[in-house]
């Protein structure tokens, strides 16, 4: 009996000298108080003297505060030098307070460890501090939409690990500046993917330094500054370039001809400036989607006739640019095309846009031209024609007509509709949610800079950004029952803007924690919408409706005293507890060794790191390292599992380190059983595992990194490669044979359980390596050919039989790679917007009872137009696959023989080594989503009927 109490009361004193090694650091907790002694309207919880256990948006890593996230809060104040003090803090987000004022104090250079800097949408005011640029570790700077002046800081250019730069709608004045001598500048900024320096007062010329072929450049925002001088032709240079805006400066000169070699550029505004000449060809830029060169002073010119053939154009305007002649019919042709304003010129003869029934064209506004005839023999119904101050509307009895008149498109009054339901009144400034619930919603206004559509009457743009928030904010467990959209508008910039309301789960109000989480999902970029939006900022509303705090001062009273109390027992138990302790330590020590999955596996090397054929064990710290502390910037992929990062051994060697969610971590001896099973197959389709790390309560495995990413990736545009027939069979043929060694090689069978495009990875010569094992089961027992357990994997690719049956069996796996083979054609995710590519492949065969039905379905960018050899026995091969009953499904060996004879036919080698991509196939960066997409592409426009060669 004595034992027991005494081991209780040492269960108490471990308990007390835990929390005792987590209480905050004292240096932080000074640093903190001080902030909130400036600072009103901190969060309620902000009571006690251990901020890392009992203080909410604070995050510690032991006793050291490393985060502070009080996005939308309600702060007001200043930022105390204090912050200084905070050595180890790496992300300071106070967004979308505009009561926080004052200047940056100088003090914030001393955050060496800071990897994520953001003020957005503050009242911060003053210069920037030049000891910004101590901060070596910054990735993520955003001051964006605050009241700074001066000049931007040139020591901005010592942060060498920068990937996102956001100093817009600010009062920046004077030059860029580009580094000189020993004087950085932001030409040296090489790892940067973001300038967004909009909305300043920006003078002088853009230095042609700014630019170079070295620079990863993706986002260049110089619109409505003071900009003076030319454009600088090394913008040309920077082939990585998405979008471009320099409209709204005083930019002079001509356009420089290489800007037409930037084939990624998606939005181009040049517009409000005062640039002359003529304009360069650009037929080059296949994948522009919005150009806009109103209002400069051109040379008198005609219609440009390469304007024809840019496919992906949606939105033209040259407004005010000296255009004349006449414009070809085949314009209004183009596939994509939506808006186009060419209204103040010279244009002349008929106007003509043929037969536009099907396409996306809404309007033509010509108005103040010369054109003196419309030929109305197409079906134009769909298409508002602006021809007022034509010659065609000065005829008699012509001004009637609805195209003579000025009226405006009205505005839109998109929003969410309800979901099938009938909102009831609500209470003073409450608001119905799309689910009919009454709550004060959490409001702001999503402004997109450069978005790729100008159809702003499409609700199925709005439809898709909204999926894609909803499933942001689930993803990340943030408390959102449902969000909505509305009134959208181009304001004077040409921004999109989109009031959002988002409302609370299960209550009427969200508390601090709840706004914070939004806040920073839309303020540090988390959130990524669909790419037809382009970048982004959210700008927020004041939120007024918190609830009360739940702490009281008589419950910290009680607190006290029951702390007091309970402190003096264990001090007179102390020196019992102590001569238990040492009792029971080494028994605590021969118990961790027996329950140590690992302590078996033998030491092959003379520093005693256990070896498991192949598969080494990395300690905590190599993997810190290598990751960069997990820096934001080495992150190249997220699960439910967790976390993938890049990481490098000191030996050069570039890994990939699968961090487990503490949520998704299994039980020691389920891990070491995954690492012995990965540690066993070893083939060129398979993905190697290299090593493991199991300590300090974290589960990683080490995988070869896999450079071109997942074939997910590459089928959306993503990744940057074209895909052609013999290259997908290729593909096809690597999967299929990675999965067939687990089958009928590996000692004992595996079945993977989770085949999909997102665990297929492409190496650097695009060869397919099978990745993922996580879910992966071994046929252990070979009397059975199935093994009955929990239903687990993607739905889409799921085995429908195995998921009523709850029997896994090896063509289980069949059915996903049959998805696959389908997915490899179209493009398409395998349920996309309610439908089923299965079934869709199904009723397209079943309709036409031949290929023709297939047509809409294939994926455009595959080369359409030439021979596809052996496409039939392809798609019926991928038919079989997909058998409801798995006993009518090939086995993974007929499939690769299967797919090795569709390479013959279509004379390839299928045992030939790849090409290497930069040799063999086309760069298709130029047709891939911004990075803010993590979503495959549209199929688009339906191309020609390809030619499919059945022998």
């Amino acid at each position: 009996m004595m034992g027991r109490t005494i081991l209780v009361f040492l269960l108490l004193v471990c308990n007390y000298s835990l929390v005792a090694v987590a209480e905050t650091a004292t240096e932080d907790l000074t640093a903190l108080k001080s902030l909130m002694d400036t600072w009103q309207n901190t969060p309620p919880t902000w009571v006690g003297s251990d901020p890392c256990n009992d203080w909410d948006e604070i995050k510690c890593n032991g006793s050291h505060v490393i985060s502070i996230s009080l996005s939308s809060t309600g702060l007001a104040g200043q930022l105390s030098g204090d912050i200084g003090s905070l050595s180890e803090l790496q992300t300071l987000d106070l967004s979308y307070n505009k009561d926080l004022t004052g200047p940056l104090p100088q003090a914030i250079g001393n955050l060496k460890k800071l990897s994520t800097l953001i003020v957005v949408g503050c009242g911060f005011n003053g210069p920037i501090p030049e000891e910004i640029g101590n901060l070596q570790e910054l990735v993520y700077l955003s001051l964006n939409s605050n009241k700074f002046v001066g000049q931007i800081p040139a020591s901005i250019g010592n942060l060498s690990k920068l990937y996102w730069l956001d100093l817009a709608d600010n009062q920046f004045e004077g030059p860029i500046p580009v580094s000189s001598g020993s004087k950085p500048g932001l030409d040296l900024l090489h790892h940067a993917k973001h300038f967004h320096c909009g909305n300043n007062k920006l003078s002088g010329p853009i230095p042609p330094k700014l630019f170079s072929s070295e620079m990863t450049l993706i986002h260049v925002l110089f619109e409505s500054n003071q900009l003076t001088g030319s454009i600088p032709s090394t913008l040309g240079l920077v082939q990585s370039l998405e979008v471009v805006r320099l409209d709204s400066n005083f930019l002079s000169g001509p356009v420089p001809p290489k800007i037409s070699s930037l084939e990624k550029v998606q939005e181009m505004y040049l517009s409000n400036n005062k640039l002359s000449g003529s304009l360069p060809n650009l037929a080059g830029m296949s994948v522009l989607s919005t150009m806009d060169i109103s209002n400069n002073s051109f040379d008198a010119w005609d219609f440009p006739p390469w304007l024809s053939t840019m496919k992906s154009l949606t939105t033209l305007k040259m407004e005010s640019t000296q255009l004349q002649g006449q414009i070809s019919p085949s314009f209004f042709s183009l596939p994509n095309l939506q808006t186009v304003s060419l209204k103040h010129n010279e244009l002349n003869g008929t106007l003509d846009i043929g037969t536009t029934d099907g396409s996306q064209l809404r309007l033509i506004d010509l108005q103040d031209n010369k054109i003196n005839k419309l030929d109305q023999s197409g079906r134009v119904s769909q298409v508002k024609i602006m021809l007022k101050g034509n010659l065609v509307c000065e005829e008699t009895g012509m001004a009637s007509e609805n195209y003579c008149s000025d009226s405006q498109p009205s505005d839109n009054q998109y929003r969410t509709p309800f979901n099938n339901c009938e909102p009831g009144a609500c209470s003073a400034e409450q608001l119905p949610s799309p689910n009919c619930q009454c709550s004060y919603p959490y409001t702001g206004t999503l402004n997109f800079r450069a978005p790729s559509f100008s159809d702003l009457e499409n609700s199925t743009h709005y439809a898709t950004l909204h999926d894609s928030l909803m499933q942001s904010f689930e993803f990340h467990d943030l408390p959102v029952d449902s969000v909505s959209l509305s009134h959208p508008v181009k304001d004077s910039n040409q921004y999109l803007v989109l009031s959002l309301q988002v409302f609370p789960s299960n209550q009427d109000r969200f508390n601090r924690t709840g706004t914070s989480g939004i806040g920073f999902l839309l303020s540090n970029q988390t959130f990524k919408p669909p790419k037809e939006f382009g970048p982004f900022y959210f700008n927020a509303d004041r939120y007024g409706h918190f609830g009360s705090a739940k702490h009281s001062k008589s419950a910290n009273i009680g607190i006290i005293i029951g702390a007091t109390v309970g402190g003096s027992i264990l001090l007179v138990l102390l020196i019992l507890a102590g001569v238990y302790a040492c009792f029971q330590k080494k028994r605590a020590e021969r118990a961790i060794e027996h329950n140590n999955p690992f302590r078996r596996w033998d030491s092959e090397t003379s520093s005693g790191v256990p070896q498991l054929k192949g598969a080494r064990q990395f300690s905590f710290v190599e993997i810190k390292k290598c990751t960069t502390n997990f820096s934001q910037a080495n992150e190249i992929g997220t699960g439910g599992y967790g976390k993938v990062y890049k990481g490098t051994l000191p030996n050069g060697q570039i890994i990939a380190i699968k961090r487990a969610l503490k949520e998704s971590m299994q039980g020691a001896f389920e891990f070491k059983a995954e690492i012995e099973l990965l540690s066993r197959v070893h083939h060129k389709n398979l993905v190697s595992l290299l090593g493991f790390c199991f300590e300090k309560g974290e589960q990683m495995l080490v995988y070869e990194y896999v450079p071109r990413g997942s074939l997910k990736d590459t089928l959306s545009g993503k990744s940057g490669f074209k895909l052609d027939w013999i290259r997908r069979l290729k593909i096809a043929l690597g999967a299929a044979r990675g999965l067939a060694y687990l089958h009928e090689h590996a000692n004992p069978p595996i079945i993977h359980r989770d085949i999909k495009s997102n665990n297929i990875l492409l190496d650097e010569r695009l060869n397919a390596k099978v990745a993922d094992f996580g879910l992966s089961k071994s046929m252990v027992d070979t009397e059975k050919d199935h093994i009955t357990t929990q239903v687990k994997g993607t739905m889409g690719y799921l085995d429908p039989e195995y998921y009523m049956s709850q029997q896994l069996t090896e063509k289980s796996d069949v059915y996903g790679f049959g998805v696959l083979l389908l997915e490899l054609i179209t493009a398409r995710k395998p349920i996309e917007r309610g439908k089923y590519i299965v079934k869709e492949i199904k009723n397209a065969l079943d309709k036409k009872r031949d290929l023709c039905g297939l047509y809409e379905l294939l994926d455009p960018t595959m080369d359409l137009g030439s021979t596809l050899i052996g496409f039939e026995k392809y798609v019926n091969l991928a038919m079989m696959c997909v058998e409801e009953s798995g006993a009518d499904r090939p086995a993974m060996s007929n499939v690769v023989k299967e797919i090795e004879n569709l390479l013959l036919l279509a004379g390839a080698n299928p045992n030939a080594e790849s090409a290497s991509t930069s040799a063999s196939y086309e760069d298709f960066s130029k047709g891939s989503g911004h990075p803010y997409s993590n979503e495959s592409l549209d199929a688009g426009a339906v191309p020609p009927n390809p030619k499919i060669e059945s022998m």
